[in-house]
């Protein structure tokens, strides 16, 4: 049939225009209902189910092709279409003064009729010989029901700029501007519908779904745009398979079959009702139930399949809709309407005549009775008054009041300020179609129901639908219950408005249910693709330490910054803890002791020595030097003291230079005691006077050299590179060690290795000296001191590089409190227990004495 209708459109569009004649062969057969106005809008609608067969030859007249069942549905919409025509004639608001007439043709689902229809609108119904040329009847034209019939009256109408509008034509390629130039519907595109299922799908957390369509243009088309928007959003389709009425019963068993072992809980149809009706009959009868199904506006509020039967199946069900709506006074007018025997106004005839089982036209040879005329539709109850769903008719309703409205900013226009060649108007008395088109496209208006309605740039409206609910009422009547409003036309994310209704989902239930391949990774972790499969199905992985995941199904896990954590469930960054050796904690509290004391101890034993100056002892081995010695050995302690505590820029460089000039100025002072044991005998040999060279003020020249050296590589060491607080956020992945940075590396050595070369120096020759006469001789506990010194610095070296944090710096202060005592007990307790215990040994006699002391 489309075929036909292709010959046809291309035997007309071909011929010339000039001298060629058109003849229209009993167009009036199909004319059911028309009136004359200022303006005249076409309508075509299928008010049969069935066309009878018909074998024309394009040459000669073939006779009128038959349609069988008269569709009441199809008949409401003609009656809406007079309805609003017949409001705004009446109304004083739009088009005063104004009149709009119609001429609605029936079509039967035919392609070639609905084609015919729309070339009788274009050239009049009158059968006869005129130019091609001449003027449209119609000013626009509202139909079909079907996206196929509609695509051909489009195509038709198209070329000679004549507007068509829908009620129901869904097909996305209608939205074609190339092809279909001046087409508009007041249903939105299957486009919109296959991106609000997948969004719908989205909305309710559903990740993993089988899809199911029709082996149509309307189920193919659909379901390549719900795949394409489905892949969008996240949404993986397990498998998408296509029925078709005719397909054999086995083809639909190998659907069940997939059905039956997918893991998937909801499948999506984009399906027509009767293909549906099959697969659902053959789930139920292997007992295929529990899946939530999401449908089309095609089949899911098409009462045909809303039987217990298939409830059992497809309970619980939801999908799009055209919103439904309140037309006032329409159903007053449908049951009010009565029949005309008058050409052109015959369409109620045969449905009166079924209604009410009587015969209007005694010329045919029908065994009913007679018509009395006392019939009324109010008293019937029929599919045709009843208006409770009246979505589709309120599309008939605004795309009449949208031409009613392009009409009345065409006459509001003002001369000079027309949108056509000049500033011009379109001529009032003469109203073209194309002209009509123009403002079309500009309408912008609300109706009485409060929607909004315009067209986009394709003559689209905004996409709009009613989420609607399978669910079975007590009385075992399944409703499609309206759960909600999808409108496209909102933000990313707020589509979707749910109203009060409880919804029911599969199996009766009123939880909405799950279908994911992998359930969601909690926050903490972070998805692992399985290879090969779809990126819904993933494994869920712990973020390491140091990374955290604060949403769900993260793809990775992010790292936190360089200063913070994640916290034990990895969802979070928080700051991490700085370390140093404090005060306050046990470890610094026990150092700290400990410094003091020695600090304490040395200034007890240099009172000591203060008061007993006077006595040998004390004056042996140049008291200058103990003093001294007693002076640089407390600051070592106090010098610990730095150590600890929060790094700062000046502690930093307080405390190396301190350590390294005092613990100098320590083994200056022992060198040179040591070197004064050697020099004094050696003055005891005759001849020898090498003491004169190495008095007192050479003694105090030496300690002063030796430590302004170390003063010189300290003040190179501030001055290159200095030490500074440094944040150590590598040894430990969980704090931060706030410590002193040596800053140059070779400074800090070289203030170490030169302590350890006046160490060494004074070992080795208090070694030498460790067998002279013990009661002169104190080389033996300088000896037994720098022993002590060399091992603890010796072990410092390899203590220092391997302990880990504020452990570095308890070595460091452990390191000078030992061999600071270590130089205290060698050299000064010895002197003190003959000091205070055996004062007696305290005497010059006793010091130049051949027998040793016993101490």
């Amino acid at each position: 049939m489309l075929l036909l209708a292709d010959i046809l459109m291309i035997l007309i569009f071909t011929a010339s225009a000039n001298g060629q004649q058109c003849i229209a062969y009993g167009a009036n057969d199909f004319l059911h209902f028309s009136k004359d106005g200022d303006i005249s809008i076409g309508g075509i609608f299928s008010f049969h189910q069935y066309p009878g067969g018909l074998n024309p030859t394009l040459q000669v007249n073939p006779g009128n092709m038959r349609c069988y069942g008269v569709d009441p549905g199809e008949l409401q919409y003609a009656m809406t279409m007079m309805f609003t025509i017949e409001e705004i004639n009446n109304s004083t608001e739009i088009l005063p003064g104004f009149t709009m007439g119609y001429r609605i043709y029936g079509s039967c689902p035919s392609i070639p009729l609905s084609v015919r229809a729309s070339l009788v609108l274009m050239n009049g119904p009158e059968e006869g010989r005129e130019n091609c040329t001449k003027d449209s009847t119609v000013h626009a034209v509202i139909g079909e029901t079907t996206s196929t019939a509609t695509i051909g009256i489009a195509r038709t109408m198209g070329p000679f700029h004549i507007p068509v509008l829908s009620h129901s034509a869904t097909c996305a390629c209608l939205s074609n501007r190339k092809e279909y130039p001046s087409f508009f519907r007041t249903i939105p595109s299957d486009y919109y519908q296959s991106r609000g299922l997948a969004k719908l799908v989205k909305h309710f957390g559903w990740t993993w779904v089988g899809a199911i369509r029709s082996r149509s243009d309307y189920g193919n088309d659909g379901m390549a745009s719900f795949l394409e928007a489905s892949k969008k959003e996240g949404i993986c389709v397990e498998y998408s398979l296509a029925i078709y009425r005719t397909d054999s019963r086995q083809k639909f068993l190998d659907v069940v079959d997939i059905i039956k072992t997918s893991t998937s809980r909801v499948i999506v149809a984009f399906a027509d009702g009767n293909d549906l009706d099959l697969l659902i009959n053959e789930l139920y009868n292997q007992n295929v139930t529990g899946f939530q199904w999401v449908g089309s506006e095609g089949w899911i509020t098409y009462r045909y399949l809303a039987n217990a039967r298939n409830y059992a199946v497809v309970g619980g069900a939801v999908g799009f809709a055209v919103p439904n709506a309140n037309i006032p006074g329409l159903k007053e007018f449908i049951t009010g309407s009565r029949p005309s025997m008058t050409p052109g106004n015959t369409g109620l005839v045969e449905l009166w005549e079924n209604v009410f089982d009587c015969n209007l036209r005694p010329q045919l040879a029908i065994s009913a009775k007679p018509c009395t005329g006392e019939e009324s539709l109010g008293n019937a109850h029929t599919s045709f008054t009843d208006v409770t769903d009246a979505s589709l008719l309120n599309n008939i309703y605004k795309a009449v009041y949208a031409v009613a409205h392009a009409v009345e900013g065409l006459l509001g226009c003002v001369e000079g300020k027309g949108p056509f060649h000049n500033g011009a108007c379109a001529n009032k008395e003469k109203i073209e179609p194309w002209q009509v088109l123009h403002y079309l496209k500009q309408v912008n208006f609300t109706t009485k129901n409060g929607e909004k309605v315009l067209f986009d740039q394709v003559g689209d409206p905004v996409a709009r639908y009613a989420l609607v609910n399978w669910q079975m009422s007590r009385e075992g009547e399944i409703k499609f219950e309206t759960i909600g409003l999808y409108d496209a036309s909102q933000q990313e994310g707020h589509e979707f408005v749910m109203n009060d209704v409880t919804a029911i989902w599969a199996g009766a239930k009123r939880r909405v249910p799950m279908s994911v391949c992998s359930e969601d990774c909690l926050p903490g972790t972070s998805r692992a693709f399985i290879k090969g499969k779809p990126i819904c199905c993933f494994d869920c992985i712990r973020c390491a330490d140091g990374e955290f995941s604060n949403t769900t199904n993260a793809v990775s896990c992010l790292q936190c910054p360089v200063e913070y954590k994640s916290n034990g469930n990895k969802t979070r960054c928080d700051l991490k803890n700085i370390e140093f050796l404090d005060f306050n904690e046990l470890m610094g509290i026990l150092l700290m002791t400990f410094s003091l004391f020695g600090g304490c101890l040395t200034i007890t034993i240099g009172l000591i020595f203060f008061h007993f100056r006077q006595t040998p002892i004390v004056r042996a081995n140049n008291s200058e030097l103990s003093f001294l010695l007693l002076f640089s050995l407390t600051l070592c302690f106090f010098c610990s003291l730095t150590f600890i505590g929060q790094p700062s820029e000046w502690s930093c460089m307080l405390r190396h230079t301190a350590f390294g000039i005092t613990f100098v100025l320590c083994i200056s002072c022992v060198l040179g005691k040591t070197i004064v044991v050697l020099m004094a005998f050696r003055a005891t040999l005759p001849g020898s006077n090498v003491m004169k060279w190495f008095g007192p003020p050479q003694q105090r020249l030496s300690v002063l050299a030796f430590t302004l050296i170390q003063v010189l590589i300290c003040v190179l060491w501030l001055t290159i590179s200095p030490p500074f607080p440094y944040k150590n956020m590598h040894q430990y992945t969980d704090r931060i060690i706030l410590e002193c940075h040596v800053g140059s590396v070779v400074g800090f050595w070289a203030v170490l290795g030169y302590i350890g070369f006046l160490a060494l120096l004074c070992f080795v020759l208090a070694f030498l000296a460790r067998k002279l006469p013990d009661n002169f001789n104190e080389a033996k506990f300088i000896t037994f001191s720098m022993l002590i010194f060399c091992a603890v610095w010796i072990t410092f070296i390899p203590a220092y590089v391997s302990s880990p944090g504020k452990f570095i710096v308890a070595v460091e202060i452990f390191a000078i409190l030992a061999s600071s005592s270590g130089l205290l007990f060698c050299i000064f307790i010895p002197k003190c227990y003959i000091i205070l215990l055996k004062p007696h040994e305290n005497t010059k006699k006793h010091m130049m004495g051949k027998n040793p002391s016993k101490i």
